[in-house]
């Protein structure tokens, strides 16, 4: 049996594991992120302490970073807000260390790829993936391959409505103030309301305005990539009555435009948790651990 590794790099923290997909799991290990040298040096020590021989290694990364296995500073997290990291070339240290083949994508297409392989993608050419925690990203697969593009989606910067009188907080983000994630992530909530999401009651006004904006972003991402499904993730969504309200609201914001059943008639279906549950970033980071090692073998 083929073995592989993979690192979902967040910025809160790193999971580590070695394994060959969800039911083959051998070992897993999370620690804190801190600074480079520490958090890089510990993920390696994972995997030279392991006895198996991994064929390939997947890292599903925080970012923004370069993604274009063409460029000189592919694997590099690049303009991340998160101190002393910027310009960290997270996948050249790891594959200096291990001297494996190191496959670098977003945490979230990483996420996006192993949904697709085993979880609530399977099946499907053309979803997104969409994360609401820390922070929020999205990744997608169009016609049956990850986006990139110029670098890569940035699904959490684009400027949504903001009513200043129902809601006048300015935003958290450091880069756009009251994009989708400077008004709905993790920290705007805390900024808000003065307290984190995960001590807020189920009946506080915070998640009425949460499920708003995040219908807000569907609905761009609805009528720009057209997807069969999107999946949200991530530890905002954990708040699983939120699901309904998004719907909804989605539903009353595309106004009978997009004919399609997904978003008419079975939106159940169509907006859901991943089917990775939590798992989805680290089981995506093996993903692309497999995907790079099938290709090579294809290629020789």
């Amino acid at each position: 049996m083929t073995v592989y590794g993979g690192i979902e790099a967040g910025g809160t923290k790193f999971v580590c594991a070695v394994g060959e997909g969800p039911q083959a799991i051998r070992a897993e290990t999370e620690f804190r992120t801190t600074t480079p040298e520490e958090t890089i040096a510990r993920a390696v020590q994972f995997f030279e302490r392991r006895p198996e021989q991994i064929a390939a290694l997947g890292i599903a990364s925080f970012g923004p970073v370069d993604p274009d296995p063409s460029s000189c500073t592919y694997g590099t997290i690049t303009t991340t807000p998160k101190p002393g990291w910027q310009n960290v070339d997270l996948r050249g240290k790891v594959a200096a260390a291990l001297g494996v083949p190191v496959a670098f994508d977003t945490d979230v297409n990483g996420a996006a790829l192993g949904e697709h392989r085993w979880g609530a993608a399977q099946g499907l050419d053309t979803f997104v993936y969409l994360t609401v925690g820390t922070g929020i990203g999205g990744g997608a697969m169009v016609e049956g391959q990850l986006v990139h593009g110029l670098v890569h989606p940035e699904m959490g910067h684009f400027r949504i409505p903001h009513d200043l009188e129902r809601d006048p907080f300015g935003g958290a983000c450091p880069f756009h103030g009251d994009c989708l994630e400077g008004l709905a992530a993790g920290p705007a909530i805390e900024a808000r309301w003065g307290v984190r999401g995960e001590h807020l009651p189920d009946d506080h006004p915070a998640w009425p305005l949460e499920a708003h904006y995040l219908a807000l972003g569907l609905m761009a991402i609805v009528c720009i990539l057209s997807p069969e499904r999107i999946i949200m993730g991530g530890g905002i969504m954990k708040r699983s009555f939120l699901f309904p309200m998004i719907r909804s609201e989605l539903q009353e914001l595309l106004a009978g435009y997009v004919q399609a059943r997904a978003f008419t008639e079975v939106i159940e279906e169509t907006i859901v948790p991943p089917g990775l549950g939590s798992r989805a970033g680290m089981l995506g980071a093996i993903a692309l651990a497999a995907r790079e090692h099938e290709e090579r073998c294809v290629w020789g």
